[in-house]
């Protein structure tokens, strides 16, 4: 039986918390007990799921820290200084485990500059593959680290095939060692139990059509870049609401904008909500005005949902998940009045919305976990 260790230290629920959760529990419940899978808790951030860990056979390595819920994690500095905190109190417990327990392999998600030092300063036995995430900035010291340990890493996984290339053409690892793997996003059974979730005061407030957005309220999310292009729309549109998912340092910006917009009675923040999927059900299409994405955890569960996509062209997955249009819409990221004409052309153009929500649920099938956990046990 092969062991696989996981690095993830999440600070906040983004979508590497999921995806860290969903692959371990794939690989574990899919691999017919062909592999041990152990999640590293470096200062406590895994508590939550000790006891989801437990019942999926899946054991949790304590570096015996519980200084997480301390940590700040809100703003771009403040993040920043938790991740030094974890780097320089997991440094010695990392090593020690690597070196004593000998792992077939450590999948590292976050914090990844940690495990690549040890890697290039130790022989270890165990093989390190590099999950990338999103759109990776290529700034000195990532392309410095990536190219010492690029020949000592086994493997770099890419969610799209768009970053492959890009990684090709950048030349930092070996082009056999990069490979498509598809995050584990949708977990069936969860979203079969929240989409049935019956929230009445939903359906007693929502009377109106809404347009509906999930993330963190961040940079990247670029909501502030939605909320303008709403007030363009709602210029010439009085039917039609706007419903934004999520927290972040951004709340407050946003609230503001809102007011100085008067907007109040037609885009509500709804902070985080669990059955986030029971909003989407009612929805008449969900936005991504994202700076960034990988594809996006939300579009995925958005076309799960049946929902019609409207996204931006950023990089570096929307475009390749939406069949750069054939399956949603594009708009030029971050372009003024170009999501503004996209919700107009939305308004009054329906005939191709049921093929390319059709298409776009197709798409998503190859980020379930079962998926995921085949692509991953062909790379280890």
């Amino acid at each position: 039986m092969k062991t696989v260790f996981y690095w993830s230290p999440c600070l906040n629920k983004v979508g590497t918390l999921k995806s860290t959760i969903n692959s371990a529990l794939a690989l574990s419940k899919y691999s017919k007990d062909e592999y041990k899978i152990k999640v590293i808790n470096a200062c406590g951030e895994w508590n939550e799921q000790r006891n989801l860990f437990e019942k999926n056979n899946i054991e949790i390595l304590d570096f015996n820290f519980t200084y997480f819920k301390y940590l700040p994690k809100k703003g771009f500095l403040a993040s920043r200084l938790s991740y030094i905190v974890i780097i320089l109190l997991s440094i010695v417990p990392l090593y020690k485990i690597l070196k004593n327990e000998k792992p077939d392999f450590i999948i590292i998600h976050l914090i990844t500059s940690l495990p690549l030092i040890l890697l290039n300063i130790f022989n270890f036995k165990t093989k390190f593959i590099l999950r990338i995430s999103g759109y990776p900035k290529l700034n000195l010291w990532r392309k410095f680290l990536w190219n010492i340990v690029s020949k000592k890493i086994e493997k770099v996984t890419c969610p799209t095939n768009d970053l492959i290339e890009q990684l090709k053409i950048a030349k930092i690892f070996d082009k056999d060692k990069l490979v498509f793997l598809p995050d584990a996003i949708i977990n069936i059974n969860d979203f079969l139990l929240q989409i049935n979730h019956k929230n009445k005061d939903q359906i007693e407030k929502y009377k109106k059509k809404y347009f509906i957005s999930v993330g963190r309220l961040t940079k990247q999310k670029n909501f502030n870049y939605l909320i303008d292009e709403f007030y363009e729309f709602t210029k010439n549109n009085d039917d039609t609401d706007l419903l934004i998912f999520g927290d972040g340092e951004e709340k407050n910006s946003l609230i503001k904008k809102i007011g100085n917009k008067n907007l109040e009675q037609r885009v509500f923040l709804m902070g985080h909500n669990k059955y986030v999927y029971s909003y989407m059900k009612k929805a008449q299409a969900f936005i991504l005005s994202s700076l960034w994405e990988e594809p996006g955890f939300v579009i995925i569960e958005a076309a799960l949902s049946n929902l019609f996509i409207i996204s931006s062209d950023c990089p570096n997955g929307p475009q390749e998940f939406l069949q750069n249009g054939d399956a949603g819409m594009l708009f030029e990221s971050n372009k003024k009045f170009e999501l503004t004409k996209k919700l107009e052309k939305f308004s009054y153009e329906q005939k191709e919305v049921k093929n390319k929500k059709i298409k776009a649920k197709k798409n998503c099938m190859k980020y379930t976990m079962f998926r995921h956990s085949l692509y991953l046990r062909k790379i280890i």
